[in-house]
């Protein structure tokens, strides 16, 4: 472990549209879509190339099914995810403490 917090912070996570997204994937077993659409307030190229980054570094999974004739896109944040994002938050607790109760 890194004795200076700013260089133990996740990038990929610290990104503060991917932080909002996997904000609301914590918070939930999924989400679809247009649900972090709506929470987000991306647009959807915005929305869709933050998932594909958080995707292929395995923090999230994606899921593509119909509902009849509609496309519904499911999205869950993984173990891996999850994981990063507890360690990140405990970055940024560190980051925020008194330099003395270091």
């Amino acid at each position: 472990m890194n004795e200076n917090p700013i260089l133990e912070i996740d990038k990929l996570i610290h990104e503060p549209a991917r932080l909002l997204i996997i904000r609301h994937l914590s918070l939930l077993d999924s989400g679809d879509f247009l649900y972090l659409l709506a929470a987000t307030g991306l647009s959807k190229g915005n929305l869709s190339t933050h998932l594909q980054k958080l995707e292929k570094a395995g923090y999230i999974e994606i899921k593509k099914r119909f509902i009849g004739k509609k496309p519904q896109t499911i999205l869950k944040l993984t173990a891996l995810g999850r994981n990063n994002y507890n360690a990140y938050q405990e970055t940024m607790k560190k980051l925020w403490k008194d330099p003395s109760e270091m």
